[in-house]
């Protein structure tokens, strides 16, 4: 059930023999993602439950979901281009339906995190599914 811009990352992966290497892909995919508008960056849009500051800017146009975020720290970043990932260009009604944590356990990465990175990824995946799931029922 990934999209193709997942199934990159996996492959990827797939080539990276150690977590650290798989770590320091993740804090360059963090990296490379276009920040937030400060505008943006508001409590409406910041993820409760993150160790560090997180904004979740989500976005549903023609059925479609997509999301841009941001964080303080490079390697949450990097998290949030791997969520992006996994959910941008689902028809809406998918998003809540996909198992984000078998995908991600597929990167070997997530056992590596600490708990409080763990319950900031928990925290922004609940966020992305809430936004989908009410848009789902009110659209």
């Amino acid at each position: 059930m990934a999209t193709d811009d997942f199934e990159e990352i996996v492959e990827t992966f797939d080539f990276l023999d150690d977590w650290e290497d798989r770590y320091a892909q993740v804090i360059d995919m963090g990296k490379a993602m276009e920040p937030l508008e400060e505008a943006l960056k508001v409590p409406a849009t910041k993820v409760d439950g993150c160790a560090s500051q997180v904004w979740l800017v989500p976005r549903i146009e023609n059925g479609i979901f997509s999301f841009r975020g941001d964080s303080d720290a490079m390697i949450v970043r990097g998290l949030i281009a791997t969520l992006a990932a996994l959910y941008n260009g689902r028809p809406v009604e998918e998003v809540p339906q996909v198992d984000a944590r078998a995908e991600l356990g597929r990167l070997q990465l997530t056992e590596h995190l600490s708990a409080q990175r763990s319950n900031g990824l928990r925290a922004m995946i609940e966020r992305i599914h809430g936004v989908a799931a009410s848009e789902e029922t009110v659209g």
